[in-house]
């Protein structure tokens, strides 16, 4: 796809201030979109406005708070594309889930989602149409151990994407989800070094983690008019981890 595929639109980006949506945030104002990067830690998004430059503005957004997300239109009154991106994970056995590591993840990654979904599709209704691309995961389908309400949440959202997908059509509102599977991350490098990370990795089909540079087909495809006959549709992107044998 061109450099300017997507010149002319304006994108959000919800936890863009770090990973995936950092990463994201960069290959759509590589496109050119206007980008409106959303998080929680300002000072965060700050720093990512500064290294993308150019047609780029923040914005504090926390996904779980009805009543912000609710004024949306109020800060971004026109919307083309929609990566609704953030969410948290709490790692333990679900034996020692509490109600807090619970509502902390379902709050977030699938009430959150929701939110922030029916906001940008009210503005994109008026509009006359959009794309919202939902961030899901391989953990939607399938599960792993110590993260039972982070799988919960993601098949939540590939659902919650069909559902909306349906409704909105008719609105010239497309809808779907991208499902990563590992990645290499800040937060999870060290992991991959170990017994137990490498093993991991002999699991995927292709064995080798994803880089985000292996999303950036995938997202651009949905966010632009390349997916014009596309809604309710699920994309993973996991080096065949999917259909990896039991």
């Amino acid at each position: 796809m061109g450099s300017d595929v997507l010149k002319g639109k304006v994108a959000l980006v919800t936890g863009a201030s770090s990973g995936l949506g950092e990463h994201f945030a960069h290959v759509l104002a590589g496109a050119g979109a206007q980008v409106v990067l959303a998080a929680r830690r300002v000072e965060a998004l700050d720093r990512v406005a500064s290294s993308i430059g150019g047609n780029v503005r923040t914005m504090a957004l926390d996904v779980t708070d009805a009543a912000r997300v609710a004024h949306l239109a109020e800060t971004v009154p026109t919307l083309d594309i929609l990566v609704n991106n953030a969410g948290v994970v709490r790692e333990k056995m679900a034996l020692d889930q509490t109600e807090e590591d619970w509502d902390a993840v379902i709050d977030t990654n699938l009430k959150g989602v929701f939110q922030v979904a029916q906001a940008a599709a009210r503005i994109m209704r008026d509009a006359g149409g959009g794309s919202i691309v939902n961030v899901a995961s391989i953990a939607g389908l399938r599960v792993g151990a110590m993260v039972a309400p982070y799988c919960v949440s993601k098949a939540g959202v590939i659902q919650m994407t069909k559902a909306m997908a349906l409704e909105w059509a008719r609105h010239h509102i497309r809808v779907n989800a991208l499902a990563p599977g590992y990645f290499r991350t800040d937060l999870n490098a060290d992991f991959w070094e170990t017994d137990a990370g490498r093993a991991m990795i002999k699991r995927i089909p292709q064995r080798r983690l994803g880089d985000f540079a292996d999303l950036d087909g995938p997202l651009l495809l949905l966010a632009s008019d390349a997916s014009r006959y596309m809604t309710g549709s699920l994309i993973a992107v996991d080096g065949g981890h999917l259909v990896s044998t039991l």
